[in-house]
């Protein structure tokens, strides 16, 4: 069996690949809030970000996070 370590990147030849660009439903939430997700129940802390994937289940996305991988689209 394969094992790898979170800090060692392991000498194989890797491809690269590019997340493809799945618009998803989100919104601001301003106070504190518990949602249940896959894993169980969260918490997301005021200024967090509710999430809506493509199966319907919800997660919170801590702000900063949300703010380096997301972009909000026009509508």
């Amino acid at each position: 069996m394969l094992r790898f370590q979170k800090s060692e990147i392991p000498d194989l030849p890797f491809q690269k690949a590019v997340k493809k660009p799945i618009p998803m439903r989100c919104i601001q939430i301003q106070e504190p809030f518990q949602v249940e997700t896959l894993e169980g129940l969260m918490q997301g802390k005021a200024g967090d970000w509710l999430m809506v994937g493509i199966h319907g289940e919800m997660y919170p996305i801590d702000r900063e996070i949300f703010e380096k991988t997301y972009r909000l689209l026009e509508e």
